[in-house]
């Protein structure tokens, strides 16, 4: 009874199941419009199918929903197609392409107007039970293509601000209800921009480049009768040159409310140069009175006229400008801004005035004019392109087109400039080298200075003549401008603010040049220039005019004073790794107290560049030259050992310091203290050289084992040991590459590699036939430790280990490998236990026989009490046959 009820379930879910799902096939909606010549696809997929994901399409279609179908085109079947349309599939006019594994689409690369009718997408069933629908059904309607662009060809040329208009006309045959849309467009290089599209539901899309021009309408749809439309674009700038295109296209309204484009056309309407405005745009400045030569007082009078090809269309910004100043201002909408801080500041400058006399002419007028007034005058043109709209801040929107800058307009105003004499005499004159210098400049005679007027003073220095090109140089020591203000020479600086030379005033009309201090680079000839000044428009002081005195000697007798250096090894560096130390010592003469820079140079030989080690300034601040590796500044040293003494040391030498080493010692000394240093002489020393040899350390290898025959399952042990001799390395300068390698037979030639180990401590195990596993344990540096654990049969052989030793060498400094070493080999034995290889078939034996006794045991006592169990009837009770009755 459970067993029916069981298998009656079963069927019953079986078909509940396959009656839950109903296949559903659907196409694209239709009917589908589409135009002759051009690619038509429709989609067909399936849903709630059961049997394989990927399902098979089959396509069919007729002239008429009851006419004779003709089969088009099957995923599954090559040879499906009618005869009709077996070349176009096999052309692939016609074809079939896989979506999805439920979805594919149907595509007829060039439709023609024999394929409208009724397309049908069948889908051959592999479900259970067949429910649903297997089929669906779209119809395609195909039109001719009677799409026409006839654009008309706009100007070639037009000026930058005027307009362009761009008309196109489309049109088409109505047969169904399609709709029409045209596009302009801008082709400049490679690249085009769509700039508006009208329809296909008679709205308007703009470009993004053109949204805020359409909206504040610099661009205008104008659509005419009979499928002509107009798109004016109005102030176009020269980003509006290049070839614009007109683009028509024919849509329809499918699949519920969604545009499909059917057919296009695009047609060139022409290409536009827009004249940039700086191209026609002259300006010219004139004057009615030439030469231009005014007196303080005059009134000047200078004409600026503007001409351009599409001046009505432009807004002029006009300034007029005195030297690199703007003067005056006339705004694009007509309002005039004088510059108060350049004109009639203090009466100085004459009263500015700009005013517009006619299309393109503008004059400047000053009234008054003094001193000040006089220069070169240009007038500066800025044209504008109004852009339409409103700007952020709530104004206009302007393009500026093109500025241009008359040829300038010279204007003297008369002046008499101040004359004067100068006197150049020696105050104190300096006997020796030290002593306080002083000199005078005297100026006299002294008339038509203005009103306000200033005297200032720069002094010069220059060698004695027959010294040299040095006497046609002349050095700049400083200067007293108009204001007082001192203006040091870049040679003389720090020593004018140190006060070891000064320039003072002494007297209304006496300077004064004092040198506390003299050297003997002091010595020269010496000169003033008397400059005068006077007060511009602002209340600057400008030089008017400036007289240079004669020049006067200053020298005294001097001796040189002289340098020795003499260098000497300390230490001696006979092998890499050692100290180099070496002394310098100074003796001088004719020179008093100084101080000394040093230079430690090195080269590799007597004809090889010179390399600067490090450095020792007078103050005692050390630096490391351009040759030094930053990676070993630890290792130098220079010290000052002595006044007149100094040690350099190199610690950790290397092959690549080998060469000759010397000092370069130049004495400095100071006029006073706190000012800078003078440089006095320098000498070289003798130079001392590094020379050794590289002696790299020695290594041995040997191989051992504690015992070399062991049972199967154990493990062995082979030791690797390593030996240095010579220059050993430090333990962290030393690491070595170990690699095992065995071979089946003694003394045989073919050898497998074990395991390796690198000089980083990464091991390597290699594949091996046997079941056994390895392991290289490095119990210190120079010991190696392989161990075969559970070893079989197939591990007996000889062992041997090779290694590469890896050293850091003291005369490098780099990493070296050295010579690859081999060890003697060891025979490992591995023997056949006889027992223990008994052990375990004994004990699986006598599990087995103990496990099949019981079963049978069991098995018997089950067996008895089933088949020798009571089977005397039982009669049921009278009474309890009653109740059955009852219920």
């Amino acid at each position: 009874m459970k067993m029916d009820y069981s298998l009656l379930t079963l069927v019953f879910c079986v078909f509940t199941l396959g009656g839950c799902s109903a296949r559903v096939v659907t196409v694209s909606p239709g009917p589908l419009i589409r135009v002759e010549g051009q690619p038509v696809s429709i989609r067909c997929d399936v849903n709630e199918y059961s049997g394989p994901r990927e399902q098979d399409f089959e396509w069919v279609m007729s002239r008429e929903p009851s006419a004779t179908q003709l089969k088009i085109i099957s995923t599954f079947d090559a040879s499906y197609s009618h005869s009709t349309l077996s070349k176009r599939v096999a052309s692939g006019d016609i074809s079939v392409v896989r979506l999805r594994d439920n979805e594919v689409e149907l595509k007829i690369a060039e439709v023609k107007a024999l394929d409208a009718g009724f397309y049908w997408c069948q889908t051959p069933s592999t479900d259970s039970v067949i429910s649903g629908n297997y089929e669906a059904q779209v119809q395609l309607i195909v039109i001719p293509n009677t799409l026409s662009v006839s654009p008309q060809t706009p100007a070639p040329e037009v000026p930058e601000g005027s307009d362009i208009t761009l008309s196109c006309n489309v049109t088409r045959t109505i047969t169904q209800p399609t709709y029409l849309s045209v596009t302009w467009s801008l082709k400049s290089g490679a690249t085009s921009e769509e700039i508006l599209t009208f329809g296909p539901q008679g709205g308007v899309v703009t470009g993004l480049k053109y949204a805020r021009r359409y909206a504040d309408g610099g661009i205008r749809l104008v659509p005419g009768k009979n499928g002509v439309f107009e798109l004016v674009i109005s102030r176009v700038t020269t980003s509006d040159g290049g070839t614009y295109e007109c683009n028509g296209t024919e849509w329809t309204h499918e699949n519920g409310g969604k545009w499909i484009k059917i057919v296009e056309n695009t047609k060139e309407m022409g290409t536009v140069n827009v004249i940039p405005t700086g191209q026609s745009l002259s300006v010219k400045a004139t004057s009615p009175s030439t030469p231009l030569l005014l007196s303080p007082g005059d009134t000047l009078t200078l004409l600026c006229s503007v001409a351009a090809d599409n001046l009505q269309a432009l807004a002029l910004e006009v300034t007029w400008l005195a030297g690199d100043r703007d003067l005056v201002t006339m705004e694009r909408s007509g309002v005039v801004i004088a510059n108060v801080s350049a004109s009639g500041a203090q009466g100085k400058r004459g009263e500015a005035s700009l005013e517009r006399t006619g299309g393109g002419e503008y004059r400047l007028g000053v009234r008054a004019v003094s001193v000040e007034d006089g220069g070169e005058y240009t007038c500066r043109v800025r044209a504008f392109i109004d852009k339409g709209g409103k700007s952020t801040g709530g104004g206009g929107r302007w393009h500026m087109a093109a500025e241009k800058k008359s040829s300038p307009v010279t204007v003297k105003v008369s002046q008499i400039m101040p004359s004067y004499t100068l006197t150049l005499e020696p105050a104190v004159n300096p006997q020796v080298t030290a002593e306080p210098t002083e000199l005078d400049c005297h100026v006299t005679n002294i008339t038509h200075v203005p009103l306000g007027g200033r005297l200032g003073v720069t002094w010069e220095h220059s060698a004695l003549p027959g010294e040299g090109d040095d006497a046609k140089t002349s050095h700049h020591i400083g200067s007293l401008d108009g204001s007082g203000n001192l203006l040091p020479g870049s040679v003389y600086s720090d020593r004018l603010k140190s006060g070891a030379m000064s320039l003072t005033r002494v007297q209304p009309n006496t300077f004064k040049l004092r040198i506390l201090r003299t050297q003997d680079i002091d010595m020269g000839q010496y000169s003033c220039t008397v400059s005068a000044w006077r007060a511009d428009s602002q209340g600057d002081m400008v030089k008017i005019t400036e007289h240079k005195s004669s020049p006067v000697n200053v020298r005294w007798d001097t001796k040189s004073p002289s340098l020795y250096v003499v260098a000497k090894r300390v230490r001696e560096a006979s092998v890499g790794g050692a100290t180099f130390d070496m002394s310098c010592t100074v003796t001088t003469e004719n020179l008093g107290e100084a101080g000394y820079s040093v230079l430690i140079q090195s080269q590799e030989s007597l004809e090889s560049n010179v390399r600067t080690i490090m450095t020792l300034s007078p103050d005692n601040v050390v630096q490391h030259g351009g040759a030094t590796d930053p990676n070993r500044r630890d290792s130098l040293v220079l010290t000052k050992s002595g006044p007149a003494e100094f040690r350099f040391r190199l610690a950790g030498v290397q092959l690549s310091d080998r060469g000759f080493y010397w000092c370069d010692i130049t004495a400095w000394t100071k006029q006073q203290p706190g000012q800078t240093w003078t440089r006095a002489t320098s000498a070289e020393s003798n130079k001392v050289r590094i020379d050794f040899q590289e002696n790299g350390p020695s290594f041995a290898i040997a191989i051992q084992s504690d015992d070399t025959s062991v049972y199967p399952s154990k493990t062995a042990k082979m030791e690797c040991s390593l030996s240095v001799s010579g220059s050993s390395p430090k333990t962290d300068d030393l690491a070595y590459e170990v690699r095992w390698f065995f071979t089946r037979l003694r003394g045989g030639q073919t050898t497998t590699q074990v395991a390796s180990v690198d000089r980083f401590g990464i091991m390597k195990r290699e594949e091996r036939n046997s079941s056994s596993e390895v392991a290289i344990e490095r119990k210190d540096t120079h010991t190696y430790l392989m161990n075969i654990f559970g070893t079989q049969d197939s591990d007996s052989g000889e062992y041997y280990c090779v290694a590469t030793p890896w050293y850091l060498s003291a005369s490098t400094g780099a990493w070296t490998q050295g010579g690859e070493l081999t060890s003697s080999r060891v025979f490992l034995t591995v023997q056949f236990a006889v027992w223990d290889s008994l052990q375990l078939p004994l004990l699986y034996g006598a599990s087995a026989s103990i496990g099949v006794g019981l079963f049978s045991l069991v098995l018997g006592l089950v067996c008895a009490h089933c088949c020798c169990r009571n089977t005397t009837h039982t009669p049921r009770s009278r009474n309890k046959l009653m109740d059955l009755e009852m219920d």
